[in-house]
């Protein structure tokens, strides 16, 4: 993994060499080093081994994700912002299954960071949602439902998201009690 700085140097690079050729006369030669000055480029703002982790995730490889998100050393140093909101992300989505407090620390970092595509944002929301909903914070675990509602604007997630609000409701009806002072076995009256 090359540090972000090191992928625009090498893009400004390469692109002073397709320059060259286009002034030489070898017009291919510089349509080509343009071509591989923007591999860098879009490798500047989508990091090759987020990619390659987000591949292993749609296979549900998730020790393989985390090998490759574990060769991410400095993310500050190597990543840009947005990038590393896709890193909290994505750790947040593995570990959601072992330890709810780190995830929801990561979700929340991944948020504060900012995620390029409002699915991806909804998703991180509706997870919060979840966590919040397990720690009997319900009003957050509300907004948090409703704003991941607006940002699903394809409604891919709105199952997930119709189930959760069914089972916030099963929480918060009050389960009536029987016994002293509730209904008796005879019809509800009591003599």
């Amino acid at each position: 993994m090359f540090n972000k700085n090191i992928k625009l140097v090498l893009a400004t690079l390469i692109v002073g060499l397709a320059v060259w050729q286009f002034t030489e006369g070898n017009i291919g030669n510089g349509i080509m080093y343009i071509l591989l000055a923007s591999v860098f480029v879009f490798l500047y703002f989508k990091n090759e081994i987020i990619l390659l982790a987000f591949l292993q995730l749609r296979k549900q490889n998730f020790d393989g994700a985390k090998k490759w998100l574990d060769k991410i050393k400095n993310p500050e140093a190597a990543l840009v912002k947005k990038q590393q909101g896709y890193l909290n992300y994505l750790n947040g989505l593995m570990v959601s299954q072992t330890n709810i407090n780190e995830a929801e620390k990561y979700f929340k970092k991944a948020i504060s960071l900012g995620l390029s595509m409002d699915a991806d944002l909804a998703m991180a929301k509706l997870n919060l949602a979840g966590i919040a909903m397990t720690k009997n914070r319900k009003r957050e675990a509300q907004s948090l439902l409703t704003e991941a509602k607006k940002l699903d604007k394809h409604n891919m997630l709105d199952e997930q998201i119709k189930m959760m609000q069914q089972q916030m409701k099963k929480m918060s009806v009050p389960k009536q009690q029987f016994g002293r002072g509730g209904r008796s076995g005879r019809g509800g009256r009591r003599f």
